[in-house]
């Protein structure tokens, strides 16, 4: 995703001058525009403006105290808008630019991706209520050092040659292998954030988290950016055609997604959070509370009252109201409704094949199962089931 710091290669006619700090060096830094538009590129425009708004999105998350899920999902927009800085820095910077800027430009990474895949995997797992700590996580993100690399080598050196540890330094050499670091070093970037996609969808599919709005569209939006990402790698990497794609489409193939993604995170995300209460809960005692629920429901049959209502659980099982419905919103994605209509839908389906209940209609084993309301019965039905109870019952009798 990056390759851009070793495209901005210095001639051997500026190395001399990278050292040398004078008043005039930073009066250039003010006198210059190297923000400027190369002749009006829209594209850039847009891209700016997407890392602005990923950095005023990001920082508003990050002012959410004690609420994880805002600060992971803050970490990524700021990811994903540095990134975009640095395409828009590359595409409007002149060659004639002051020295100060291009050491900073080399000394700060502003590509840095190996971190993405984790934030997603643990901002995903805070929605489902685990907590997250860095300290425990930092294996996840022991990788980020191969984004670090070519600024390291580029400071170390730097600092070497201030203090004449070395005799000469010519950065137009390491600048020539920073050309080919960065462009293999996207091969385990992608491999990364896809890996840990896979987990994340694993883990949703495992908890049945995959029923909430946001986190399918999340993991979608991310899946559909590696598949562009993959195909914009591949003629990337082939000699034969690398040459072409940055010449005739640049990076904006990518860049372009990546835009549009912090848009899309930055509304989305913030509508999402606002509205999403995380639960208190661990994941440990949001599974005991499920398999009390489980257990009373199952015992005593509680759905089987069309009355039946969040107080009554509580009053069966001890159990703070708070903590029914976090468990059973964060741990199995469903609201108090969807989890009773379970229970009902699942005894309706027993008793349509049951011969002992064929002289009742449909309507009334809806109303003996717990359901109040036909039309109630039919949506809960068909959206569990994925028939109606009429074809359900038909289908039911050919197999018998």
């Amino acid at each position: 995703m990056s390759g851009f710091k070793a495209k901005m290669m210095l001639s051997n006619s500026d190395s001399p001058s990278l050292f040398h700090f004078h008043i005039g060096t930073i009066l250039d830094i003010f006198q210059s525009n190297p923000l400027q538009l190369n002749n009006g590129n829209f594209l850039d425009l847009l891209i700016l403006f997407g890392a602005l708004q990923g950095f005023i999105t990001a920082t508003l998350l990050f002012s959410k105290k004690r609420h994880q899920s805002s600060h992971l999902l803050a970490s990524i927009l700021l990811i994903i808008s540095l990134a975009c800085l640095n395409i828009y820095l590359f595409e409007v910077l002149p060659p004639d630019v002051p020295t100060a800027i291009r050491i900073l430009e080399k000394v700060v990474p502003l590509i840095i991706i190996m971190p993405l895949g984790p934030l997603i995997y643990f901002h995903v797992r805070s929605l489902a209520g685990m907590s997250f700590s860095f300290k425990a996580s930092r294996a996840h993100f022991f990788p980020t050092i191969l984004d670090l690399i070519p600024s390291l080598v580029f400071l170390i050196a730097t600092i070497l040659y201030a203090f004449n540890a070395v005799s000469s330094f010519q950065p137009i050499e390491l600048e020539e292998l920073n050309l080919v670091y960065e462009k293999y070093v996207d091969v385990p970037r992608w491999l990364s954030t896809s890996i840990y996609l896979v987990l994340t969808i694993r883990y949703v599919s495992k908890k049945r988290l995959a029923q909430t709005k946001w986190v399918k569209q999340f993991l979608g939006v991310f899946m559909i950016f590696q598949i562009v990402w993959l195909f914009h790698l591949i003629p990337y990497l082939l000699p034969s055609t690398s040459n072409w794609l940055l010449s005739y489409l640049g990076w904006y193939p990518i860049y372009i997604p990546l835009t549009i993604l912090v848009y899309w995170l930055g509304i989305n995300g913030l509508v999402h959070l606002k509205s999403h209460r995380v639960s208190t809960l661990d994941e440990e005692q949001m599974e005991r509370v499920v398999n009390s629920l489980n257990k009373v429901m199952e015992k005593e049959r509680l759905y089987l009252d069309a009355s039946l209502s969040l107080n009554i659980i509580v009053e069966k099982t001890g159990l703070l109201q708070k903590e029914i419905s976090g468990a059973l919103n964060q741990y199995l994605g469903k609201s108090f409704n969807e989890w009773i209509n379970e229970y009902r839908v699942n005894e309706v389906k027993r008793k349509l094949v049951d011969p002992s209940f064929a002289h009742l209609s449909i309507t009334g084993v809806a109303l003996e199962s717990g359901f109040n309301s036909q039309a109630t019965f039919q949506r809960a039905f068909k959206a569990i089931t994925g028939k109606t109870p009429k074809s359900f019952r038909a289908s039911a009798n050919i197999d018998s």
